[in-house]
């Protein structure tokens, strides 16, 4: 009974931790680029997921179809609206304070997350209250023997591996890749070199959006309610999960990830007030003993 207890917890990890790590994704590429710790992060995931939760009744209504297109639909939809919001943030709210005080930036962030979850609350076709997210894809159970799990759970692990993968392909080896890791190490060389430092910075905030609204069209599928301040626990874990790796890595921030994801899981399965809290606790140990996270290498930034 333990080994069956200890398999579906596991997987049930997995499952969480890959959410998180396309939410962290977002907060260790712009803190690694421009330093700025991006609070408004998470609210990208709650516009992700309101995208697709629009996406899917519109295209549902006009064309209907198949699960399939429905899905592609709604996690075209995540990803445009999670990007494009990320890009409008950086335009209005970011670079007008690119070389003030990094203060005012992290400040701003705080305003721009709390600006994001009243307006969709005050918006007449959303509001404040909860909304069931539909079945995009219909929801099949999967006995192992050893645990079950759903085809979300596969679905939430294997996009999120998609897209990590493409993410670390992207920064390895193509030029954009190159710039960002050229913009991350020394902006003002980087410019001598020719590169469009704030074009680079803005596809950065561009690829953490869309990236957070996939996640949170994963998580309105596997927690099927979504409501305007959705992002806020699962922003803050993220940014733990960042930390824990090492803020600016992006190895760190999967590795980070997938350790809150389980240890999330090992703890609710005791209490599930232990595991909303364990995120917190986990970030007290790494200031304490690695400020610099798993991954991450020290730095002479201040904040």
């Amino acid at each position: 009974m333990g080994s069956i207890f200890n398999a579906q917890q596991i997987v049930n990890g997995l499952q969480v931790g890959s959410i998180y790590a396309l939410i962290a994704l977002g907060y260790t590429m712009v803190y690694g680029i421009v330093r700025l710790i991006n609070f408004a992060h998470g609210d990208f995931y709650m516009i992700g997921a309101y995208a697709a939760y629009g996406a899917f009744f519109l295209f549902n209504a006009f064309f209907g179809g198949k699960s399939g297109a429905l899905a592609f639909a709604a996690l075209a939809a995540s990803m445009i609206a999670g990007g494009g919001i990320a890009l409008l943030a950086n335009r209005f709210a970011y670079k007008p304070l690119r070389y003030k005080p990094k203060l005012s930036s992290l400040i701003t962030a705080i305003g721009v997350s709390m600006f994001l979850e009243y307006f969709f609350s005050a918006l007449p076709m959303i509001g404040p209250s909860y909304r069931p997210f539909p079945d995009i894809i219909p929801k099949v159970q999967i006995d192992l023997g050893i645990a079950t799990i759903s085809n979300y759970v596969i679905i939430d692990i294997a996009v999120a591996a998609v897209l990590m993968v493409g993410l670390t392909i992207l920064v390895r080896y193509s030029a954009l890749g190159k710039a960002m890791r050229a913009v991350s190490q020394d902006k003002d060389a980087a410019r001598l070199m020719g590169i469009d430092v704030e074009k680079v910075i803005g596809y950065t905030f561009l690829i953490g959006g869309a990236f957070a609204g996939v996640a949170g069209l994963l998580a309105g599928m596997t927690y099927p309610r979504i409501f305007p301040y959705m992002g806020i626990q699962p922003g803050l874990k993220a940014f733990i999960a960042a930390v824990l790796g090492g803020i600016g890595s992006i190895p760190g921030a999967v590795l980070g990830a997938y350790i809150m994801g389980l240890a999330e899981t090992f703890a609710s399965a005791y209490n599930s007030l232990i595991g909303e809290g364990i995120a917190f606790a986990i970030l007290i140990v790494v200031l304490l003993v690695r400020p610099t996270g798993l991954l991450g290498e020290k730095t002479a930034d201040k904040i």
